[in-house]
């Protein structure tokens, strides 16, 4: 009896503990998201002032390198990969200066018309304010860990006004089919907590309810397990075009911010071929997708270009947003060829394209009840599991970790990180190609 008392009480004082501590954290994630987005859109308003003002990006690239190199190299690229990298190598060690050159460094290359996203930035701003905190008063490795996780998953949910799948997503991205339970109660406090503090603070978000969604039949339900197979290999395009962009720019020996003008020359030539809509954020083609209006069939592939060019050659910001607007207009796509309702496949489409290249399944399910309703929930519950699958073992946060494989026929990558994971699995697949080819010569010689 005085066991079980004793648990009851320690367990009691910790979840005490944890609520403070993680109401913290989310009320100075919540402070700061409003202060960044608030310092975002007035530069954006600036600079759309300005005629052709994506001629502005060479130099916003070349700036954004130059000051992350010089300043905070874990500023570079987009902000979630690196509170991961430093939650799983650091123990949750993220540097001070990293928050005030991550978020000018974001504000520059967005206002200027670089393709990424706004959630990285206050994912890496809120973990890094998580881990000054956690320093200031002394916590050991394991509670800094938590709190930057806490970080992550206020970052996420005040930025989109979604708190409990701003939660699930913090502790969801580190691990590819894994969830830290122990840290389940703190996220979801700072999740609710930075939420209320960024909207109580004037921060405005996008809710768009999907009111027509068709009836249920085998043949939609068929459709929909179709379509998740499709975004998830669309998943894996954004990947593989993210990959090769980085090894495009390791292979120009540049002084880095030159390469930041070399990424900015190139955004500016594809915008004057295409259209700019394809730079900045693209909220505006978002809600034209989900409203089911007609996006041109391969603005997806554009977007995935712009993306990879900005945030590889000297550009920062996030993913998620970038991935939001390839998978409305790629939905957008499908449904013309499947003949269903755009509108409704739009919305499938933004979270399943998150499911598949992030590895956040359950997050992305509940992101689709948050911000469409819980009508087209189930469908898209399904289409962002199998976009998971299908994906395979590859993700755009490369320090993400193993915890499961996704398939029994795939051995050995469980605990090591994506890029380790990509790396076997590349150098098997030459292996493969270079069976295959020898083979297909002594048939021919033969």
């Amino acid at each position: 009896m005085v066991k079980r008392i004793a648990e009851e009480s320690i367990l009691l004082i910790s979840v005490t503990k944890w609520f403070v501590l993680a109401s913290l954290i989310g009320v100075i994630v919540g402070a700061s998201t409003s202060f960044f987005l608030f310092v975002l859109n007035m530069s954006t308003m600036q600079t759309r002032q300005i005629n052709n003002y994506f001629f502005l990006l060479p130099i916003a690239l070349f700036l954004s390198s130059l000051v992350s190199k010089y300043l905070a190299p874990e500023a570079e690229g987009h902000g979630t990969e690196k509170v991961i990298e430093a939650v799983h190598r650091r123990a949750g060690k993220i540097k001070a200066r990293v928050v005030p050159v991550k978020l000018l460094t974001t504000v520059m290359t967005l206002s200027c018309g670089g393709s990424a996203g706004k959630e990285g930035p206050c994912a890496q701003i809120g973990g890094g304010l998580a881990s000054v905190f956690a320093d200031l008063f002394k916590f050991d490795k394991t509670d800094r860990k938590k709190l930057v996780i806490c970080g992550i998953s206020a970052g996420f949910a005040s930025v989109f006004g979604t708190p409990i799948a701003g939660a699930i997503f913090g502790i969801e991205v580190l691990f590819v089919g894994g969830i830290m339970y122990d840290v389940l109660l703190p996220t979801f406090i700072a999740g609710v907590m930075g939420h209320q503090i960024s909207a109580a603070l004037g921060t405005t978000y996008f809710y768009h309810a999907i009111d027509f969604v068709p009836a249920f039949s085998e043949l939609f339900f068929i459709k929909v397990i179709f379509s998740g197979v499709l975004f998830g290999i669309c998943s894996l395009l954004l990947i593989e075009t993210l990959m090769f962009s980085q090894v495009i720019n390791a292979r120009i020996k540049l002084w880095e911010p030159l390469k930041g003008l070399i990424g900015g020359a190139a955004l500016v030539i594809l915008a004057l071929i295409f259209s700019d809509q394809f730079l900045g954020l693209g909220l505006e083609t978002i809600e034209s997708s989900l409203a089911g209006g007609n996006v041109v069939w391969y603005a997806f592939a554009l977007k995935i270009l712009f993306t990879c060019i900005t945030l590889t050659f000297g550009g920062s910001g996030g993913m998620v947003t970038p991935i939001f607007f390839i998978g409305a207009t790629f939905g957008v796509l499908l449904a013309n060829l499947l003949g269903v309702d755009p509108a409704t496949f739009a919305a499938i489409g933004m979270v399943s394209l998150l499911a598949g290249a992030a590895n956040t399944p359950i997050a992305a399910s509940i992101l689709s009840v948050e911000l469409f309703g819980a009508q087209v929930a189930p469908y898209a519950a399904v289409a962002c599991v199998t976009s998971f699958l299908m994906t395979g073992h590859r993700s755009v946060y490369p320090s993400q970790i193993f915890a499961i494989m996704k398939s029994s026929s795939f051995k050995g990558a469980v605990g090591k990180e994506v890029v380790d994971a990509q790396a076997e699995f590349l150098l098997r697949r030459k292996s493969l190609i270079r069976v295959i080819l020898t083979g297909t010569r002594k048939i021919f010689r033969s």
